[in-house]
């Protein structure tokens, strides 16, 4: 029988394109004791270090990678930002991205909730500015969007630059259930900000402009900044570093989970919420889409303790080659980790590692990957407040891919 399963799991590997017979993945702990961290990221060209946030804490937490040492670049309080970082539910600090132009400028962003100025908060966009290479100056402060809350939950969070060097912000559907915000819910409602991929440009006006080529700029009835709609909470998208390629992990309502994919310079697509939850029409809302529907490349059901898609990176690092080109992500819950080949193609049967990092203790829960200035991919561990590096281990294992459906 071991001997039929050793067999069968060689087989499954050979016979998915894009991953290599002997990829096998590990975890590799870089850094640990950090309060709910849910979401890490470097300063371009900088491989030294990796800088981790803190959900309710409001810290920007550095790991250095000389030494393991840990330390604080900042930390947003009503003292820094004349507001305070919101502590509940699914609110805090969510989200942060580097300025292209770092090394010069010393400018980065920050997506946080705060309470008030809506009926759950607002959605906070900021910029700040390095005052040394290992702390930010509290004071510099600039606020570039806020987006009002109506309720605690779907909040989004992550803010990303493109190769394009504008600034993308995902938001999500403003929480609740089937994302009851007016009479077609805020993801099919192009007047509203919520339940969108937003894209603007922070440098060629203050506190930002509209950049040509979005798809709605100029149009009275639609907001500019729009980039992509129909997304219930896409709490953790990524840029492919190769081709700009984005990706997103948008989490579901009760039935399905969904990886979305855009390619670069598509503006205006609409990924169906709140009418679609994936492949397929959400349980209980009898809606069409405003515009036609693009599908996600992949989705999976609730089964087997999978409920909260964690998107994650298409690795293109040099550590691990056999495994560049693939699409790395995850599920918060289940603390799974998936792959398959970054095509933008539907994907029907993507490959299992999660045996792979239960070695050596299991993951607490996923909040987010990471990927440094090399291009290597990292998990950030929510639940053991830990962050650790995807390495190549050459110890074979037995579960290869799982059938999700």
């Amino acid at each position: 029988m071991r001997t039929l399963l050793l067999m069968l799991v060689v087989i499954v590997l050979v016979s998915n394109p894009g991953i290599a017979a002997d990829v096998v993945l590990a975890k590799q702990m870089v850094g640990s004791g950090f309060n709910l961290p849910v979401f890490a990221c470097a300063p371009p060209g900088d491989t030294t270090r990796l800088f981790v946030i803190e959900q309710h804490t409001g810290k920007i937490q550095i790991i250095h990678f000389a030494d393991n040492s840990v330390t604080t670049f900042l930390k947003l309080s009503a003292a820094t930002t004349g507001r305070n970082v919101s502590q509940g539910d699914e609110q805090g600090l969510l989200g942060m991205a580097f300025h292209p132009q770092y090394a010069s400028n010393g400018f980065f962003y920050v997506n946080y909730t705060t309470a008030g100025g809506g009926s759950a908060g607002q959605t906070v966009i900021e910029r700040y500015t390095a005052a040394t290479p290992d702390t930010a100056d509290p004071a510099s402060h600039v606020e570039i969007l806020t987006i009002a809350q109506p309720e605690t939950n779907h909040n989004g969070g992550w803010i990303g630059f493109g190769s394009d060097s504008f600034l993308y912000i995902a938001t999500g559907d403003g929480g609740g259930a089937n994302d009851q915000h007016g009479s077609i819910g805020n993801g099919q409602d192009r007047t509203s900000l919520l339940a969108k991929i937003l894209r603007i440009d922070v440098d060629s006006a203050s506190p930002y402009a509209i950049p040509t080529g979005n798809p709605f700029k100029g149009d009275p009835n639609n907001r500019g900044e729009i980039w992509a709609f129909g997304v219930r909470n896409p709490f953790r998208c990524s840029f492919d570093r190769s081709n700009g390629n984005l990706w997103a992990g948008d989490v579901g309502q009760g039935a399905r989970e969904e990886i979305d994919f855009i390619p670069a310079g598509t503006g205006g697509l609409n990924f169906g919420w709140r009418a679609r939850e994936g492949f397929i029409a959400t349980p209980g809302i009898n809606q069409t889409p405003v515009t036609p529907v693009t599908d996600p490349v992949y989705d999976y059901p609730h089964t087997k303790n999978n409920v909260s898609v964690i998107g994650g990176y298409v690795y293109r690092g040099t550590a691990i080659p056999e495994f560049q080109g693939n699409y790395i992500f995850g599920d918060f819950a289940s603390a799974r980790v998936w792959s398959f080949p970054a095509t933008g193609l539907t994907v029907s049967k993507p490959t299992d590692h999660s045996a792979n990092f239960s070695k050596g203790g299991a993951i607490g829960a996923i909040s987010s990957f990471a990927e440094d200035a090399a291009g290597e991919v990292y998990i950030v561990d929510y639940g053991n407040g830990s962050v650790f590096k995807i390495v190549a281990n050459s110890t074979p294992v037995e579960v290869a891919y799982t059938d999700l459906n």
